[in-house]
């Protein structure tokens, strides 16, 4: 019966909805106030010893009360986020979300979709989500396109791709035979991009780490004489990796020189453009790109700096057939059919997953919900904040750049006269240690030239200018002090 009387064996909904309701209700003005407010607390604070053992509780066998459970979400775990969502929150690449996210998520969980496949609305979704980012960044029609969870995942499937096309269809059921593959990719690659050489089977070794140049960007001329030593060797080189946006820096590769390069050499250019890649948003920024369209697969995240809800990201091959043939295959028991059993292709034809969440509801709902003007806008002030802090740095005394701003990172650090790197790189690891355990910012950490930097990466769209000259003045304050405690 519907309203929730009779026989309940084995039944999961609530036995009174109109509790379940008010408790909702409760819950989601709990978190939309906590958004709203997020700026009058702390960044990041530790987790108390006491909430870690209350958390670790053995798994029960019972089922607990609504309202107790939902108590024990707001004392152990609404309060202890990573602080992402605060704006002074400018450590590693993670965007802040949104509360009209909140709103996708909770629509995407009652529809409970599986994206795999058959006809159902989540699977147009997702094809208009990947048709708008192929307008986005000059990609045919006939481009094939997928989310995935994030650009580790994009960037296996793409590098998967670029090797069917360089070892041909029948890799899937030969594998290499005999053939050494190699790829080519900045020093300043992420890590994502080794792991997808480890996964293929191919090993970390095999991608080979061209030297940059002054700006970060991969070296041309190095590239090209790594290229032919490999070729002299036996090996054979399938792919480039360009980074639109590199971890430490921001730098973006030179992508019209590397298109030309593997349309002459005969390399599959994938692009790992993980948060740069969003820069096609902001008109004044999207110049940067030129040469992007020419790419053969391109990965990026939602998550970061279009503050999509965690996670969500995409994959697009320019070929795809290709794509597809790198990846179909279906039992009988999936083969296409009327009905729900419709719906092709099937996104499961286009990765290696079948069960998939909805995630691009959350994408088309915040595309929709805010614009790409305002998202390009949002993504432009980042970058003039990096401009902001720069400025800050550059104008203190106790403070110095390590590296030129190229995008949305500050690389920095707290100096002191006569010491040496070892002894500043301790300095400064404790200094951002405690940016973190004051609650006051969170940057991270990364080396510069063997240097050990303040890392401010700014993909918050709730950072003002003001934090700027907060995080600067705490880092002179604190900097200070630990200088003065080591002598």
């Amino acid at each position: 019966m519907g309203d929730g009387s009779g026989d309940r064996r084995g039944r999961l909904d609530p036995a009174d909805w109109e509790s379940f309701r008010r408790h909702g209700h409760a819950l989601f003005d709990r978190l939309i106030d906590q958004l709203q407010g997020v700026a009058d607390g702390p960044v990041w604070r530790p987790v108390p010893v006491d909430v870690i053992q209350r958390l670790a509780i053995p798994c029960p066998d019972r089922p607990a009360g609504l309202g107790d459970l939902l108590a024990d979400l707001e004392e152990t775990i609404l309060p202890y986020g990573a602080g992402n969502t605060h704006p002074r929150f400018w450590g590693w690449v993670h965007g802040s979300g949104t509360p009209g996210g909140v709103l996708a998520e909770m629509a995407a969980a009652a529809l409970n979709a599986n994206c795999g496949g058959r006809d159902h609305a989540a699977i147009y979704v997702e094809r208009l989500v990947v048709d708008w980012v192929k307008e986005w960044f000059g990609f045919p029609d006939e481009a094939g396109g997928l989310l995935v969870g994030g650009t580790s995942m994009a960037n296996l499937l793409g590098l998967a791709v670029a090797r069917t096309r360089h070892c041909g269809e029948a890799v899937r059921s030969d594998g290499l035979a005999g053939r050494r593959l190699t790829a080519y990719a900045s020093a300043e690659v992420h890590m994502s991009s080794a792991k997808a050489f480890e996964l293929m089977g191919l090993g970390h070794q095999a991608l080979r780490k061209v030297a940059v140049d002054g700006a970060y960007r991969m070296d041309m001329a190095a590239l090209a004489a790594a290229v032919e030593r490999d070729r002299r060797q036996g090996m054979s080189p399938f792919a480039v990796i360009a980074s639109v946006g590199t971890v430490n820096t921001g730098a973006i590769d030179p992508l019209p020189a590397l298109a030309d390069f593997c349309r002459d050499q005969g390399l599959w250019l994938h692009v790992d453009g993980a948060f740069g890649a969003l820069l096609a948003l902001a008109p004044e920024l999207a110049p940067r790109l030129a040469g992007i369209e020419r790419a053969d697969s391109l990965a990026f995240d939602f998550h970061k700096w279009l503050h999509v809800p965690y996670d969500a990201a995409c994959l697009l091959v320019r070929d795809g057939a290709l794509q597809k043939a790198t990846f179909a295959g279906r039992p009988d028991y999936l083969a296409a059919a009327g009905g729900l059993a419709g719906g092709e292709p099937w996104p499961c034809d286009l990765g290696f997953e079948l069960s998939r969440g909805f995630k691009a509801l959350k994408v088309w709902f915040t595309i929709r919900e805010q614009g790409t003007d305002r998202l390009g806008a949002s993504i432009a002030a980042n970058c003039a904040q990096a401009r902001v802090l720069e400025r800050l740095v550059t104008n203190s005394p106790r403070l110095e750049m390590l590296t030129p701003v190229s995008l949305n990172i500050v690389c920095c650090r707290y100096r002191v006269a006569g010491w040496d790197d070892e002894r500043l790189d301790r300095l400064n690891a404790n200094l951002v240690a405690q940016l973190h355990l004051r609650g006051i910012a969170a940057p991270s950490t990364c080396r510069i030239g063997g240097k050990l930097a303040v890392r401010v990466c700014i993909t918050n769209h709730r950072s003002h200018d003001d934090d700027f000259a907060v995080l600067a003045r705490a880092m002179e304050e604190i900097g200070g002090e630990l200088a003065r405690d080591a002598l």
